[in-house]
């Protein structure tokens, strides 16, 4: 639709804000409080526009056909100078040393508006500074609360781990709500009331210590503990690059300046992101200094890692590295006849090929953002949500808060931070193995029926039991009896109305697909009935679950025919950092034998960018390159702080022959996957203003028409019996990287539930066929059941080895 603002046409999407719909436009209107993919709060109020001749606010009021907005009148200039007067009251006067000066909103704000004197004061309340959690600072005196960070812990994160309390501030002074702008003085109000704190009451908070509200914050107020008081703004380099660890593909800068006055060389010592456009987990924002520090070309060990790939049978290596090198490898296999060994990888390569054969298309349909832009139906089959994609679980979390949608959650591993995402929010917590049965109730649900194969849905009516009841309902009846009329003295007829309860058949259908996934069947068509009202744009996420599955190649087949015959987009996760990227490139061996070069993992000899290895490597802070993300997009990222020593290019230059540098592989990227033959320093690094992320650009994959999958059936009884251990990283570790960096604390041991882990003790050795593995035991407040998960984030555990091709094993669990 067109709309005005300020005299000058302009596009708009229907429903939109009117202040995104500036923004996009490169207009600016002044916002404190609102943040652009969360619900408006109206806190700050400084976003006040004149819109059809009636003065609204452009954070919560929505565009019209023909709108004509105005937003700098005098009143509105007036009302807005009132209110930076205001939240300059008392505000610390510190900015010589506040890490936020030179980036603070406030300080921009108070010089836009012209506030160059006070017209206000009130005697100040004392706030103390605290710290909420092992990485969270807050300084309560420097905050003017906005909200920002409660709303993005709430609509974009699913935490809701703080929350606006009582700061017991002075009352206002009655006169000023007459001598000074209305929303000036409600927001004052307001201020005095309030303040930010836990939202469990305790004084710390029990979130994924993920910092988005670190980021959000527009003053001093929150901080990295690590970071207060160490640099200012100013003194710090950008660079722009992409988060190491899982596969979201967020887009990071990491912030870096000379360590210090005696030693030039440089240091990371932050991270930060553009949270108007994305939000980043722990492991991003936190696990940032893993670089292999120190390092210079030792020969000896170069020529000893030449030699080793020459008598090598195999390479292991896992996701952590980029595309270049991914094509490196590929060029060894294919030149020197070496096995490419990838447990990470190869079962969701596999999984990918499945699909392919399947449904005709190389990936999936959508992706995480344009789920939280559009879907208000999501389904999470196979994905541990809080740990295996961060990206994931906002989206899925999003689509609650922000599209009132709904969702459907099947996993084995009972998780309390699911069902807190929304009310229609549907949790089956099934047995393990009944993943098959999950996407069949898919079909069910979804699907439509003139399009599924005969066969399939004469298998789903299967399970489908109707029987006859007899229940008793209320039943009115009109009767008639002999009444006295007083004053005539004569008995008249006299009909009334009386409620009677009678015995009812009725025939009731139960969907035995959701008794046999753990779901209420009885109350199950009612509940998803109210679910589907107004849904209109459906989504599936899948996970890692079904990609190490013994009947993988059914469930590809499953979710090509969810594809061709229910209204849903897919979304997979690939398993940790740069697994796509790997998957496309490399021809991977099921199986390692002989000699083998380890990259980052066990092997006869071993390059490490851990500077733990026989020869070193740079680390992905340390290198410029590509990754391929869950979006299927292929990002630029860049070197934070250098790196002294060989490069695997080297190594290949001096065994087969390679370009002069590892960024000339850009252009080399098989285009016949996807890739696109452009140069690296062509690719643009940036989101648009409209939050359009053009950074890199998206694989090109061809869709080809293909017939219906023929699917199998499950066998109900094949599920996993006794303790379970699932293969499962705590939130925040995906690698020897984040462990590695300083900022992340998650421990490698067994996670249980509370009462699970009271049951085992301190430490358990945990038995599988093949061997075992002692861990301590930590309690998971977050955890429910008895599956108990083990980590594999260090390599040199070799877990992978341990689990084979699943995450789910029958063990044994022995107090140690």
């Amino acid at each position: 639709m067109t709309i005005k603002i300020g005299g000058t046409e302009f596009k708009a999407k229907e429903g939109e804000y009117i202040l995104n719909a500036a923004r996009a436009n490169d207009v600016f209107i002044p916002a404190i409080c609102y943040l652009t993919r969360c619900s408006p709060t109206l806190a700050c109020r400084i976003c006040l526009v004149e819109a059809d001749g009636k003065q609204v606010y452009a954070c919560n009021a929505k565009v019209k056909e023909g709108m004509e907005v105005t937003i700098d009148t005098p009143n509105i200039l007036e009302e807005r100078r009132a209110i930076m007067e205001v939240y300059d009251v008392n505000h610390p006067l510190q900015c010589g040393v506040c890490d936020k000066s030179g980036e603070c909103e406030l300080q921009n704000y108070t010089l836009e508006l012209g506030v160059d004197s006070q017209s206000y004061m009130i005697p100040d309340t004392k706030r103390e500074t605290t710290d909420w959690s092992s990485v969270l600072h807050y300084d309560a005196g420097l905050c003017i609360v906005c909200e920002r960070c409660t709303t993005v812990c709430k609509d974009m994160i699913g935490d809701a781990a703080i929350t606006t309390v009582k700061r017991g501030g002075e009352a206002l002074d009655k006169g000023f709500k007459e001598t000074m702008p209305k929303d000036a003085y409600a927001m004052w109000n307001k201020l005095q009331k309030s303040v930010i704190a836990p939202s469990n009451g305790t004084g710390e908070t029990n979130c994924s210590d993920c910092g988005e509200c670190i980021a959000v914050c527009p003053v001093g107020a929150l901080s990295s503990r690590d970071f207060v008081y160490t640099s200012n703004a100013w003194d710090l380099k950008r660079v722009p690059a992409v988060a190491a660890h899982s596969s979201d593909g967020a887009q990071i800068y990491y912030e870096v300046k000379p360590t210090s006055i005696e030693n030039r060389e440089e240091k990371i010592f932050r991270i930060t992101n553009e949270w108007a456009y994305v939000s980043l987990d722990g492991s991003a924002r936190f696990a940032y200094d893993f670089q292999n520090t120190g390092v210079s070309k030792n020969e000896a060990a170069f020529t000893a890692a030449v030699e080793a790939f020459k008598k090598a049978d195999t390479v292991r290596f896992n996701s952590m590295i980029t595309n270049e090198e991914a094509a490196m490898l590929q060029t060894l296999k294919e030149k020197m006849g070496l096995k490419l060994y990838n447990p990470e990888v190869r079962a969701f390569q596999k999984f990918l090929g499945y699909y392919e054969a399947a449904s005709g298309h190389a990936l999936w349909s959508t992706d995480t953002d344009a789920i939280m832009k559009k879907s208000d139906f999501v389904i999470s089959v196979g994905v541990a949500m809080r740990n295996d994609s961060p990206a994931m679980k906002y989206a899925f979390n999003n689509v609650q808060k922000l599209n009132k949608g709904a969702a459907l959650y099947f996993h084995p591993v009972g998780d309390t931070l699911i069902p807190g995402f929304g009310k229609n929010v549907e949790v089956f917590h099934h047995k393990v193995g009944l993943e098959e049965a999950a996407l069949y109730l898919v079909l069910d649900l979804f699907a439509d029926k003139e399009k599924l194969p005969a066969d399939v849905k004469e298998y789903i009516e299967s399970f489908k039991k109707s029987e006859t009841k007899t229940i008793q309902e209320k039943e009115v009846k009109t009767v008639t009896e002999m009444v006295l009329n007083e004053e005539t003295g004569e008995e008249e007829e006299v009909s009334k109305k009386v409620t009677e309860m009678v015995d009812k058949e009725i025939t009731v259908t139960t969907n035995g697909l959701v008794t046999l996934l753990g779901g209420d069947a009885e109350n199950f068509d009612a509940t998803f009935e109210k679910m589907m009202k107004k849904k209109e744009s459906f989504s599936m996420m899948l996970g890692e679950d079904l990609y190490f599955h013994d009947k993988a190649e059914n469930l590809a087949k499953l979710v090509a025919l969810v594809e061709a015959t229910c209204a849903i987009d897919v979304v997979m996760t690939p398993p940790k950092s740069n697994a796509l990227g790997v998957a496309l490139i490399c021809d991977l061996d099921d199986d390692a034998s002989g000699y083998t070069v380890g990259y980052n993992e066990n092997g006869d000899f071993k390059l490490s960018a851990l500077g733990t290895g026989d020869l070193d490597m740079p680390a992905m802070n340390q290198q410029e390159g590509t990754l391929t993300s869950i979006a299927k997009r292929v990002l630029p990222t860049n070197a934070a702080v250098e790196y002294g020593g060989y490069e695997l290019n080297d190594v290949v230059d001096a065994l087969v022959g390679a370009p002069e540098l590892t960024i000339d592989w850009t252009s080399m990227l098989p285009t016949d996957r996807g890739f696109k033959a452009v140069a690296f320093d062509s690719l643009p690094n940036a989101f648009t203003n409209a939050g359009v992320d053009n950074r890199g650009y998206t694989l090109e994959t061809n869709n080809v028409e293909t017939d219906l999958p023929e699917v199998a059936k499950f066998d109900e009884n094949a599920v996993l019996e006794g303790d379970i251990a699932y293969r499962c990283n705590p939130a925040r570790q995906f690698n020897d990287f984040t462990d590695k960096s300083h900022e992340i604390f998650e421990t490698f041991a067994l996670y249980a539930s509370e009462e699970k882990a009271a049951s085992l003790g301190e430490k358990a050795e945990v038995i599988f066929e093949n061997g075992s593995i002692t861990l301590d035991v930590v309690a998971d407040k977050k955890i429910t059941g008895d599956i108990v998960k083990v980590p594999d984030f260090k390599a040199a555990k070799d877990v992978y080895g341990l689990f084979g091709e699943s995450r789910y094993q029958t063990v044994t669990l022995r107090k140690v």
